[in-house]
């Protein structure tokens, strides 16, 4: 077969693939023209999920004319104008959105230009371009997508449903819209729920507000604010309290410049600094901002612009995990609010309904009036004392001990009771604490073993004699080209023979029995990606199993003394909210919310 020049019209549809994939695509890259446009407005309306019509109106900069005419050829743009590629500033730079929708759909545009006195107009219908036309509308630009695929039917069957579809164009538009909190962002049509996210403010409170439109409010209740700088990199935005989780990683919206990504680098170091707070299987919500320069940066290495590659892939990483890691410390022991109105809910759907008619005087319980003479009417109501073996179910000696007064300001409040020797209830100045002091004491044994391995480092244990391991000889060179790090982290060996490696000193926490399955994961780690991070991980999870196994049992009585000092390291330490496996080490109560309960307000 002899090889031929494709239609111009042909080809433009063949790169219209990689750039409008399905109609939320097309919206992303019309809108992202509207923001590099400067508008302060976009409006966006879709019907039958993007494929009948697509209209993004904004209020930016517009063009003329001659712009008109250039805009839908391929490869025109405004938006490099030294033709620097490391050097990218905008959201767009290729210059292919326009002539790829135009390519497979009808496309109209109607643009003006702040100092113009009229608009102007073009259309192309499948790849045929108009001439350019007077029109009538407000500064900025207008531009309608219609029988998006029309011309490409076997596009058409990939397509999901509509609702699927309408929901994909809801999504796009709520990420550009968090990452442009100061413009107003709409959308309409038929088969989603559309929104209207007024403008907001500069500055942190700004951006939560934006969230909170886009994620709703729980979001502003769980979120902690995030803020680091490090030589030419600034990291800010908000992240989740880690008791508040999710079963994916489907609420992690992350940008960098101002541009929405979904790259590894950022899941794997989201994923890392939550590693002490979060089971594997639970994921954060969150929202992060990265600003570097333009140069430290390639955009150009997707077609659709989703994933960006970094100069320096390791400092960024690192740079991520060590300020949601700061974060996290900051919150200490907070947790997340939307925990007591669950269990206020548990409370109310396991409450027994009154029973009609029910008259108190007729009930067993009641006192007969008028009091007997030998009961004073304080005891009336008291129960019975507990035989000598009887165990009782709450531990109400606390409350016998006087209340400092300092203790029932702190945020945990004072401890006045145990209830099945296994939860603490403490009392605050407007409601009560519940804490599950087995979870609790976990979590404080867990992070005082770490900080005594960071302050004197991996404690060592020599062995007697050398512990020899037989591994494929491609393994063991790894291993002994990475002595130095694994040095570092306890871990002392040397060749031994071809395929095998000897082991004089090991981490005091592992046992030698685990030694041939630690050293084999290691060496498929260092093929991986030549870092030691299982180690560290086997590590801390051996501190974490120490720490279950060293904390206060449930079951435990404590005294009232030992009560009050948990609350107070609590308080005081890092993560203290969850437990090492990530679930809620306390819940609170507020005092108004238990009188609704009891139908006192």
């Amino acid at each position: 077969m002899t090889i031929r020049r494709l239609d111009p019209i042909l080809a433009d549809r063949i790169a219209a693939g990689e750039v409008v994939e399905r109609p939320a695509a097309a919206v992303k890259e019309l809108v992202e023209n509207a923001l590099d446009a400067g508008a302060s407005r976009i409006d966006v309306t879709i019907e039958n999920g993007g494929q009948s019509l697509i209209r993004v109106v904004d209020d930016g900069a517009g063009m003329d004319e001659a712009d008109l005419r250039l805009c839908v050829e391929r490869h025109a743009t405004s938006k490099i104008p030294d033709g620097d590629l490391t050097n990218i500033a905008t959201l767009g730079f290729r210059g292919e959105a326009l002539p790829s929708i135009a390519a497979v759909a009808r496309l109209d545009i109607q643009a003006r230009p702040q100092h113009a006195a009229q608009g102007a107009r073009l259309q192309v219908e499948f790849g045929e371009v108009g001439e350019v036309k007077p029109a009538a509308l407000p500064f900025g630009a207008r531009v309608e997508v219609r029988d998006l695929f029309a011309a490409t039917p076997a596009r058409l069957k990939f397509l999901k449903s509509t609702r699927a579809e309408a929901q994909a164009v809801a999504d796009v538009l709520k990420r550009l819209a968090m990452a442009n909190h100061g413009v107003r962002f709409s959308l309409g049509g038929d088969g989603l729920a559309g929104f209207d996210y007024q403008a907001c403010p500069d500055g942190f409170d700004g951006l939560l507000t934006r969230l909170t439109q886009v994620l709703g409010r729980e979001f502003r209740e769980n979120a902690l604010q995030v803020e680091a700088v490090r030589e030419n990199l600034r990291l800010w935005g908000f992240a989740g309290l880690p008791t508040w989780h999710r079963a994916n990683a489907s609420a992690q919206y992350v940008f960098v410049n101002g541009r929405p990504v979904r790259d590894k680098l950022f899941a794997g170091a989201i994923r890392a600094a939550y590693m002490d707070f979060l089971s594997s299987d639970r994921h954060p919500t969150l929202a992060l901002f990265l600003d570097c320069p333009p140069r430290q940066v390639d955009v150009n290495v997707h077609p659709a612009k989703a994933e960006v590659r970094f100069a320096d892939a390791g400092l960024v990483r690192g740079f991520v995990i060590g300020a949601l890691k700061q974060a996290l410390a900051s919150a200490l022991h907070r947790a997340t609010p939307s925990l007591a109105p669950r269990a206020l809910e548990q409370f109310a759907q396991n409450r027994p309904a009154a029973p009609k008619n029910w008259d108190w005087r007729a009930s067993p319980a009641a006192p007969e009036p008028p009091f007997a003479p030998q009961m004073r009417p304080s005891q009336a109501f008291a129960f019975e004392e507990a035989g000598p073996g009887a165990l009782p179910a709450a531990d109400a000696r606390p409350h016998l001990a006087p209340i400092a007064e300092e203790a029932l300001d702190a945020p945990l409040g004072a401890a006045r009771a145990q209830l099945h020797e296994t939860y603490i209830v403490a009392q605050t100045r407007d409601g009560l604490v519940l804490v599950d002091q087995h979870a609790a004491h976990e979590r404080l044994v867990y992070e005082r073993l770490k900080k005594q391995r960071a302050e004197a480092g991996v404690a060592r244990q020599a062995l007697l004699s050398p512990y020899i391991v037989d591994l494929d000889p491609a393994d063991a060179a790894r291993l002994i080209e990475a002595e130095p790090l694994l040095a570092s982290l306890g871990l002392a060996l040397e060749p031994f023979g071809p395929g095998a490696v000897a082991v004089h000193e090991t981490p005091a926490a592992l046992k030698i029995g685990a030694l041939d399955a630690l050293l084999r994961d290691l060496a498929c780690s260092l093929a991986e990606d030549g870092a030691a991070a299982p180690l560290e991980k086997k590590l801390d999870h051996v501190l974490a199993t120490m720490a279950c196994h060293h904390s206060v049992r449930a079951g435990r009585r404590l005294a009232p003394e030992e009560m009050n000092a948990l609350l107070r390291e609590m308080e005081r330490t890092p993560g203290a909210g969850q437990c090492n496996h990530g679930r809620p080490t306390y819940v609170e109560l507020k005092l108004a919310d238990i009188e609704k309960l009891f139908g006192r307000k």
